[in-house]
């Protein structure tokens, strides 16, 4: 068994007009960083913690984790459409081992994943089905949200499993750190956009391309400082990060849901997918982070990090 980890964030901006040739340069450039991380490292299976934007999972049933045995991108953002490369008994291998260690977690026999699984894959590896990959689905969306504490228990539970198993494999996490982007909720939904979050109704064309412009325009009007959603908060995105290549993960469990989502907005509960895939790396020893990255990015709307880690 040999365990590497990259975690990263992602944003539909990467593959949509609006952000300035210096950010995206700059933003490739790490990326480029951690993809020869990656592919020095040669993993033979990728495990991936990963949340979900109303693409593949509903209010109408929104478990809290849920590890998929066969998995389909939805194509969203330009992202994958279609079939992963998801090793079926692994996957369900790695559900009961987590389910013997204590942690529930449901399963999939189709999981649906957005660009929030896809576009790190794609970034890393070139194709989405460039890897073998386990998807595993953290909740960060859907309110109740359970504690911290839980997605490190996942993630120490995964881990032991990849323990016992004869491959080189990368965790990745997908999401993060402070954003609060335009999303809707069932309390602030009008009634088309709530028929999809809760049922889960397919997005037509010409919806996904209504959301696709809207989000271009609410990144320049948070760009300009025209804009009422959450700030960035740089400061407590860096705390996040120094406990993180600290090895200091229990230290998060005492943040709770409320104190996340105000001092990193709404969906900074992303950070939920990097609390799950160090805890995977520690489960298995000491770890260090050897490539680094941060960049308060207004227009990706986003606190934009990376880190790749290694076993010491």
């Amino acid at each position: 068994m040999a365990l590497a980890l990259c975690c990263m964030s992602h944003s539909p901006l990467l593959n949509l007009p609006g952000p300035s040739r210096d950010l995206l340069d700059d933003v490739e450039g790490a990326i480029a960083g951690a993809r020869q991380f990656v592919a020095d490292f040669d993993p033979e299976l990728v495990v991936i913690f990963s949340p979900d934007h109303y693409n593949g999972f509903f209010h109408k049933t929104m478990p809290p984790f849920c590890i998929g045995t066969r998995a389909s991108g939805v194509g969203d953002y330009g992202t994958h459409a279609g079939p992963l490369d998801v090793p079926e008994r692994l996957a369900t291998e790695c559900a009961q081992a987590v389910l013997d260690a204590g942690v529930d977690v449901a399963v999939s026999a189709c999981m649906d994943v957005d660009h929030g699984t896809v576009q790190p894959l794609e970034k890393l590896f070139g194709a989405a089905t460039a890897r073998p990959v386990i998807p595993v689905f953290i909740n960060a969306i859907g309110l109740p949200l359970g504690p911290l504490h839980r997605c490190r228990a996942l993630g120490t539970a995964v881990g032991g499993y990849l323990a016992a198993l004869d491959k080189r494999v990368l965790v990745l996490g997908s999401g993060g750190l402070s954003h609060s982007p335009p999303v809707p909720t069932p309390a602030t939904a009008p009634p088309p956009v709530l028929e999809r979050i809760v049922h889960g109704r397919p997005m037509t064309p010409e919806q996904r391309q209504a959301r696709q412009a809207a989000v271009i325009d609410a990144a320049k009007s948070f760009a300009a400082g025209d804009s009422g959603l959450q700030p960035l908060n740089p400061v407590w995105d860096q705390r996040f990060l120094e406990i993180i290549d600290g090895g200091w993960l229990a230290e998060l469990d005492q943040w709770s849901n409320s104190f996340v989502a105000h001092e990193g907005g709404s969906s900074a509960q992303e950070i939920r997918t990097w609390v799950a895939a160090f805890a995977a790396l520690a489960s298995a020893g000491p770890y260090e982070t050897v490539g680094r990255y941060y960049k308060p990015a207004a227009e990706l709307i986003a606190g934009f990090a990376i880190r790749t880690a290694v076993l010491t």
